[in-house]
């Protein structure tokens, strides 16, 4: 009726929200009986949704009908147990019943004020993670959306106090990072205002890491040029290959030369959660700024990137938000996250670290990371195995690269790229491919809860009978 806003009573909402809840149940149960990804051509969605909004209500019956006719059969499913592309984005049943909490709260936690608790979860939650990846107490964390935000947020407080501290003006300074740093960093460097030309992508050596020689050359001809070094990213888990860079030896350098280090460990910093592992962050220490995602490897679902910092007041100088309606009495006593990064209202995603560590606890986490090491290394012996197939770089990471050899004077990208296609159309797997040192290679990444040896083993075979039958 004209003037009434239609809404869910509280017992309509239980029965709505029972069903969606009990989807997600069998969702999760059947998981493995869906194509990875769906076979579906460019508009195939859009053309069954009406180009106009309806004007009137719809019942949820009905929603929840078009939700499982539409929406469902054109969804990738990133956690499926065949899902190897990318990176992961994981997700687990306690980070959902989570999420649906932070849906119903509606929190708004962009500062102590606007919710306590949120505030001060995140802190605890921070700092939980910060000893579980073994960073030392200089270090403060705060929680960004994804790690190419964070990854600008250092970029933007490294450029603040390099122009502060030096008194240059921003056109004269420039960024580095290796050449198979993920795209964001060129991208955020821009997005700071460095200027295109001066975002220098260093050469890197066969395992993926950055040539400290080719580092100390571009700076030291950038000098001889006039322009100002401001800052180092380091990667700790390349997207291509999980290539370390040497971070020990980097931050020995950015130290004595006043640089900035930020570290990117978006993926392969949640291995530092194994004690085992704990050198994939060697010479951390030394860093001003590290980022690693818990929305990767920690089960924690998307999103959720836990950004860590030696210098808050640098950090808040380039980030802090004045307005008189923000202000509150408790301001000098509390944290306000809305300072700590570029978003200004914040999502309550602490609530989310907080059910997924204490449901699986420190050690069945670090059980988790290390079986997707060892299946990732089992993959490997396979590949080793089969003189059909050349693997690229290390296996530390629970990543395997990989590429048919081909015989004679075969295009072998060409027939790497067809087999990839094979792969991903048989709908039962799913892989992405990359560029190594100019080589085209397929990319096998571990990571979800769902994952097991049995899938594994199915994907090998899978990849095998259709080598055989090229």
């Amino acid at each position: 009726m004209s003037g009434e806003v239609p809404r869910l009573d509280s017992e309509e909402f239980r029965r709505e929200a029972h069903r969606v809840a009990d989807w997600i149940a069998d969702y999760f149960r059947d998981l493995a009986g869906y194509r990875v990804q769906p076979d579906a051509s460019p508009g195939a969605i859009a053309r069954q949704i009406p180009a106009q909004p309806p004007r009137e209500g719809t019942s949820p019956d009905r929603i929840m009908e078009d939700f499982q006719r539409i929406v469902v059969p054109g969804l990738t499913h990133w956690n499926h147990p065949g899902f190897y592309g990318y990176f992961p984005a994981n997700t687990s049943p306690p980070s959902v019943l989570a999420e649906m909490l932070v849906a119903g709260l509606g929190v708004q936690g962009m500062s102590w004020s606007t919710s306590p608790a949120a505030t001060e979860l995140e802190q605890a939650m921070m700092s939980w993670l910060r000893q579980m990846i073994g960073l030392p107490e200089t270090f403060t964390g705060v929680i960004q959306d994804t790690a190419s935000s964070a990854t600008l947020v250092a970029l933007i407080t490294a450029r603040d106090r390099s122009i502060a501290d030096l008194g240059v003006s921003i056109d004269r300074l420039t960024v580095y990072a290796s050449e198979e740093a993920n795209s964001s960093v060129p991208k955020g460097a821009r997005l700071a205002g460095v200027r295109p030309g001066q975002v220098r992508l260093i050469p890197t050596d066969d395992q993926a890491a950055m040539r400290m020689d080719a580092l100390e050359a571009a700076m030291a001809r950038d000098r001889e040029a006039g322009l100002v070094p401001c800052c180092v990213v380091a990667t700790v888990g390349t997207t291509g290959s999980t290539g370390i860079d040497p971070v020990a030896t980097i931050g020995s350098l950015c130290r004595e030369t006043g640089l900035w280090l930020h570290i990117d460990a978006a993926f392969a910093g949640s291995a530092a959660i194994l004690p085992e592992m704990r050198w994939v962050l060697e010479g951390a220490d030394q860093a001003d700024s590290l980022v690693f995602n818990p929305h990767k490897w920690l089960l924690v679902n998307f999103d959720c990137s836990a950004y860590f910092v030696r210098d808050t007041v640098a950090l808040r100088r380039s980030f802090g938000a004045t307005a008189e309606i923000l202000r509150n009495p408790q301001d000098d006593r509390v944290a306000n996250f809305r300072d700590w990064g570029i978003q200004l209202g914040r999502r309550f995603r602490a609530l989310k670290l907080w059910f997924v560590i204490r449901s699986y606890g420190v050690e069945g986490l670090q059980a988790m990371v290390r079986e997707h090491i060892r299946l990732g290394k089992l993959f490997a012996s396979w590949l080793d195995s089969d003189p059909r197939f050349e693997r690229i770089g290390t296996a530390e990471l629970a990543t395997v690269c990989f590429r048919l050899r081909g015989e004679g004077s075969v295009d072998r990208d060409a027939i790497n790229r067809d087999l990839l296609r094979r792969i991903n159309e048989t709908g039962r797997i799913f892989l992405t491919g990359t560029v190594l040192k100019g080589r085209f290679v397929l990319r096998l990444a571990l990571g979800h809860l769902s994952s097991t040896e049995a899938h594994l083993e199915e994907a090998w075979s899978l990849i095998r009978g259709l080598v055989g039958a090229s």
